[in-house]
């Protein structure tokens, strides 16, 4: 079991960047699917970038080119860099953890359906015009 908390989220204006924290306690990530999600006021939640127990990364098309997730050699923490943030990039953003990982899979990406299995509590992010 692995418990997940965001840190990082915060205020800016449009055109600065971010990077968010997904800090994971319990267990390696190596084990993992990672995911960042997002939910802005008034949308449905949507899958942000995925990092998969190799390393392996995928987006959504919003994200191809802004933002960048990855994490630390230790399997603990999962990032989520976030550059020319624009106004629509407002959201709550949540990661999330879908076990079973094994290396070499294929299901760890933005188009599949993930069972995700854990959640942290969601950090904020504003950007203001």
């Amino acid at each position: 079991q692995v418990r997940l908390g965001e840190f990082g989220g915060d205020s800016v204006q449009a055109g600065g960047s971010l990077r968010l924290s997904c800090v994971a306690s319990g267990d390696t990530l190596r084990r993992y699917c990672m995911a960042w999600f997002r939910q802005g006021p008034g949308k449905e939640r949507e899958e942000v970038a995925v990092i998969d127990g190799d390393g392996n990364a995928d987006y959504a098309d919003f994200a191809k080119g802004r933002f960048t997730i990855s994490k630390d050699s230790a399997e603990t923490t999962v990032y989520l860099r976030m550059d020319v943030l624009e106004t629509e990039d407002t959201a709550m953003y949540y990661c999330a953890a879908a076990e079973g990982w094994i290396s070499q899979s294929t299901w760890c990406n933005v188009q599949g359906r993930l069972k995700l299995d854990y959640w942290g509590q969601g950090t904020q992010v504003t950007v203001s015009s």
